[in-house]
C-alpha cells in the first residue's frame, strides 16, 4: 500500500512542512487546489492535482500544466465535495494506505471541521490517515489503540467523541487513568492527558474516538 501526502489550501507553516516532507518518503503526492502554491513553495512536484482550481494562483496552473506526468484532475466549482474529500478519495483509489493530510487546519473553521470528519472515511476503508500541522496530529480510533512516548507528537493526549458518545473507555499508563468510562459529546473530560509510562492504551466497546496529540 503507498504512503500518500495530500497538500491542502489552508494555512500551512512551510519551516513544519518542508521538515516534515523531508523526514518522510511518499509514494503519492497531491495537490488540492491552493496547495500548489504550497507545493511550489517546497519544491514539490505532486503527481495529482484534484480540485476546482477556483483558489489557485493562475500562473502556478500554467507552470505545474508544463510538467506532463502530472494528473489533473479538475471538478466544476459548484458540486456537492470539497476538494479535500475528492483528493482523499482519488488517494484511496490509487492505492493509499496511509494519508497525511497538511494544510487541513487554520483558516475557515468549517473547511477544518469537515476535514476532521472525512478522516472517517478513510478508517472505514481501512486507510490510516492524520492531519497534521505544527502543533497537533489529528487522527481517529476504533475499538482500541497502544501509544508509545517516543513517538507522540506532543505531551498531550486527547479524547473527543466523533459520533455520539463513546462508551465504555479505559486508560492505563495515563496521569488521568479511566476505567470503563462513557464520555458524552459534550464532555470535555478527556482533554489535556498525559502519558505517564512509556507506552498507554485505550480500549473502548463503542463509538470512534478523535485523537488529538498536541504540543505546545
Amino acid at each position: 500500500m503507498k504512503n500518500c501526502l495530500i497538500l491542502t489550501g489552508g494555512t500551512l507553516d512551510l519551516d513544519f512542512a518542508g521538515d516534515f516532507c523531508r523526514k518522510n518518503k511518499f509514494d503519492l503526492t497531491i495537490a488540492v487546489d491552493g496547495g500548489l502554491a504550497a507545493a511550489k513553495a517546497l519544491g514539490i512536484l505532486p503527481d495529482v492535482v484534484v480540485g476546482d482550481l477556483d483558489t489557485a494562483d493562475e500562473s502556478l496552473v500554467e507552470e505545474f500544466r508544463q510538467y506532463p506526468f502530472i494528473r489533473w484532475d479538475v471538478h466544476p466549482p459548484e458540486k456537492d465535495e470539497t476538494d479535500t474529500e475528492l483528493a482523499l478519495r482519488r488517494a484511496i483509489a490509487g492505492g493509499a494506505g496511509k494519508i497525511s493530510i497538511l494544510g487541513a487546519t487554520g483558516g475557515r473553521f468549517d473547511h477544518m471541521l469537515a476535514n476532521v470528519f472525512l478522516l472517517y472515511g478513510c478508517l472505514q476503508k481501512g486507510v490510516e490517515a492524520c492531519i497534521l500541522d505544527r502543533q497537533n496530529r489529528i487522527f481517529l480510533i476504533e475499538d482500541h489503540y497502544t501509544f508509545h512516548k517516543d513517538q507522540l507528537w506532543g505531551k498531550y493526549v486527547s479524547f473527543l467523541p466523533l459520533l455520539g458518545e463513546i462508551r465504555g473507555i479505559t486508560l492505563e499508563g495515563f496521569k488521568y487513568p479511566l476505567q470503563d468510562y462513557d464520555l458524552e459529546a459534550a464532555s470535555s473530560r478527556c482533554i489535556s492527558n498525559e502519558l505517564t509510562e512509556e507506552s498507554g492504551t485505550i480500549r473502548f466497546r463503542e463509538g470512534i474516538a478523535i485523537c488529538v496529540e498536541a504540543r505546545e
